[in-house]
């Protein structure tokens, strides 16, 4: 079991929220090829904000490929792979907000798209950890930012 997120998570800093933590909850997933967490409790502080409901959603789901691609046969005379596939994961958080006074909540949803060409999982397996470790170093880094640029719309 890879992705097995411990909870409570401790959420990134965000002008506003003092120590902000999200216990989850294993949840059923949309399909077979991913795995689902509920957020059931918000601890710290971060006034108004409202866990997993059927109306307002509050979930991180992890999906992987139907089908993994493994990396073909080179071509025998050129030693070169044609064409080499790619394996998508996605990663998303959906989460509940009404968008204005006397108004029906409103799905949000943050998703992360990882495509990896097939082998490189298998070859050079730090360069696969490198771009997933500044990935998410910068989100984590710049959460507050890039929290403010999604409320404002200023890069």
């Amino acid at each position: 079991m890879a992705f097995a997120p411990t909870s409570p998570v401790t959420g990134a800093a965000i002008t506003g929220f003092t120590s902000p933590t999200y216990t989850l909850t294993a949840d059923t997933p949309p399909n077979a090829n991913s795995k689902q967490y509920a957020v059931t409790v918000a601890g710290g502080t971060q006034t108004g904000v409202d866990v997993n409901a059927v109306s307002k959603p509050f979930t991180a789901t992890m999906f992987r490929p139907v089908v993994l691609k493994p990396l073909p046969q080179a071509n025998v005379s050129t030693g070169v792979v044609p064409n080499i596939p790619v394996n998508t994961y996605k990663f998303k958080v959906r989460k509940g907000s009404v968008p204005a006074a006397n108004q029906v909540p409103q799905v949000m949803n943050m998703t992360a798209v990882f495509d990896i060409p097939a082998g490189c999982d298998a070859y050079e397996p730090e360069e696969l950890n490198a771009a997933f470790s500044c990935f998410a170093g910068i989100l984590w880094g710049n959460s507050d930012e890039i929290a403010k640029t999604l409320r404002t719309g200023v890069l």
